[in-house]
């Protein structure tokens, strides 16, 4: 009953498990939490399958974002587990919760939710049959706050990650008069997909909002270009009034990716019933789309967020795939001087990032401690 012939049984094969969904507890640094996952039909014990982290926004729970991601909907086509997490913080309806995010929203009574991740994973290859080098994380909202903190204090459980209206690369920190990313140490270059809307009024796509948000989308792409030591611009696409492109020459072959919707608001992007057909269509006669044989727009601009992070999760390293980022090609960084920052023909103040190697960040004020964030 082991995961591979001739292998010693690893934690958590041996033995099927009921499909769906299913609450459990996770012992943690600070009590016991709790979260949900999802087993697909195709579970057997037998195999080491990859895992997705999902994680909820502010006022949510793990229910609740599963229904609204539909992860388990992709997990179930394509044979891999899915974990939601809960969050600490009391949200502002009940049975709902938010995040205990260190540096951004942290709140009197949030308990530590990096341990809390870090025990969940350690938990999941125990009691479940997975590859350790498959595990991804996706977060919506205030669940993507949460992850990008996770990641940048250095953790690197994670393979790939992807956001939803919620990348960040650091706590917000102002500097010379603008907001800038502060500290983010990745463990390793990772890839990363990333769903912004241009009419967002919860996490601004151009910046402000709330103390915790302040930096927009752009800044934050180029700021993690910048940290998996991407060279060049980004490859873009638009159509349709999603724009789609892609760092794709980084360190150890990792890729930042985005898509930018022109009409998009918070809400998590779905394609119509008669979009989503055209896509599956698409898919199964086409197969994957080649950047040399593609033709304009060589991607479809129906996204269902989930299945095309699934899809780059699994193919990001592949040379001849097309992938995404939004809509602003990058351009050298020049160290952090008024004059630096004032070159970038027509970029928004929110477009421009400094590397902490080129200049130490003197913060005059932050986004920390922010309450009621999404």
């Amino acid at each position: 009953m082991g995961a591979g012939s001739g292998a010693a049984l690893a934690a958590g094969c041996g033995q099927p498990l009921e499909p769906g969904r299913h609450a459990f507890s996770i012992p943690s640094t600070d009590e016991t939490r709790s979260g949900v996952y999802f087993v697909p039909a195709s579970y057997t014990g037998e195999e080491k399958l990859p895992v997705v982290f999902d994680f909820h926004g502010s006022d949510s729970n793990p229910q609740g974002q599963l229904n609204r991601s539909s992860w388990d909907t992709v997990a179930e086509k394509n044979g891999f587990l899915v974990v939601a997490l809960q969050g600490s913080l009391p949200g502002n309806m009940e049975g709902t919760y938010a995040w205990n995010v260190p540096l951004v929203t942290q709140a009197q009574g949030g308990l530590d939710e990096v341990g809390f991740i870090t025990s969940a994973l350690t938990k999941v290859k125990q009691d479940f049959c997975v590859d350790p080098d498959r595990i991804y994380a996706s977060g919506y909202s205030g669940g993507g706050r949460m992850l990008s903190h996770y990641i940048c204090s250095g953790h690197g459980d994670f393979a790939a990650a992807g956001f939803v209206h919620s990348l960040r690369a650091g706590a917000p920190v102002e500097i010379d008069g603008q907001w800038r990313p502060g500290s983010c140490s990745p463990a390793r270059p990772i890839s990363i997909m990333a769903f912004a809307g241009e009419k967002d009024t919860a996490n601004p796509y151009a910046g402000g909002g709330k103390a915790y948000w302040q930096y927009g989308f752009k800044t934050a792409v180029q700021r993690w270009s910048e940290l998996v030591g991407c060279n060049g611009g980004a490859k873009v696409e638009s159509a349709d009034g999603v724009s789609y492109g892609l760092y794709d020459t980084c360190k150890n072959g990792a890729r930042i990716a985005s898509y930018v919707f022109a009409n998009g608001t918070h809400a998590w992007p779905k394609p119509s019933p008669k979009d989503a057909v055209m896509a599956a269509n698409a898919d199964a006669q086409a197969g994957i789309v080649k950047v040399a044989s593609a033709k304009q727009p060589s991607f479809n601009p129906s996204v269902d967020p989930a299945a095309r992070m699934w899809d780059f999760f699994q193919k990001a390293d592949r040379s001849d795939m097309v992938a995404t980022v939004a809509p602003a090609a990058a351009k050298a960084i020049e160290p952090c001087t008024a004059a630096a920052t004032g070159a970038l023909d027509g970029a928004d103040p929110q477009g421009t990032t400094c590397s902490s190697k080129e200049q130490p960040i003197q913060a005059r004020r932050s986004g920390q401690g922010a309450k009621g964030a999404l």
